[in-house]
């Protein structure tokens, strides 16, 4: 009977262990979430299920494209028009028939309404539908007192302690209570809480400085 009884009692803590483990991971960022929305020629954003995944969050219509971002295009209709493309350092995508198209700084909106004008207006096609999505952020960056720093893919949802997680976490010499963050496209860093109100974007520069001793 006290076999039984231990048996019992460590299946138990296997069970209460196993459900742990599965909450925690469960309050992480999803690395696929919000990367298949679409924006079309028609105005409207839709989320679409990856295979395999939950359904994805919503496109942030705010959000502007920018180099190292990398689009996936479907003009309907028109297969080899389609296909993924990357925003190289000039900003600009290379598109079939349009060839080079400016893309960084603006949102996909805006980039969906230039490609479905130049078709037109190029003579291509006289009804297009296209449709943009991103399939890969442009990577952020970390730098300072931290493990690893350097580049790191960007996940929706990102905040600082997701970012310092990725880099191997804190030195010893870290300041563990602020970064500093320098938004993509700006000169000027802003000093911000190291904790999960700090929301960081692709292309951000996050800086860990030295606490004083």
């Amino acid at each position: 009977m006290r076999w039984a009884g231990a048996l019992a009692f460590s299946a138990l803590l296997l069970v209460t262990g196993a459900t742990s483990v599965a909450q925690a991971q469960s309050s992480l960022p999803n690395p696929t979430a919000g990367r298949s929305a679409t924006v079309s020629s028609d105005g409207n954003a839709a989320a679409r299920p990856l295979p395999g995944s939950p359904v994805a969050e919503p496109q942030d219509e705010n959000y502007k494209l920018g180099s190292g971002d990398k689009i996936k295009l479907v003009v309907y209709g028109e297969d080899d028009l389609g296909g993924e493309y990357l925003v190289d350092g000039a900003g600009q995508v290379q598109l079939p028939l349009l060839g080079q198209v400016p893309a960084a700084g603006m949102t996909l909106h805006a980039f969906v309404e230039s490609i479905t004008n130049l078709f037109i207006s190029e003579g291509y096609l006289k009804h297009p539908r296209v449709s943009v999505e991103v399939e890969n952020y442009r990577p952020f960056y970390i730098i300072g007192e931290v493990k690893t720093p350097g580049q790191y893919p960007y996940i929706t949802g990102m905040n600082a302690l997701n970012a310092i997680a990725l880099a191997g976490g804190y030195t010893y010499r870290a300041d563990d209570t602020a970064v500093y963050v320098r938004r993509n496209g700006s000169n000027t860093e802003v000093k911000a809480p190291a904790d999960q109100t700090t929301k960081i974007g692709p292309g951000d520069i996050v800086r860990v400085g030295d606490r004083v001793f």
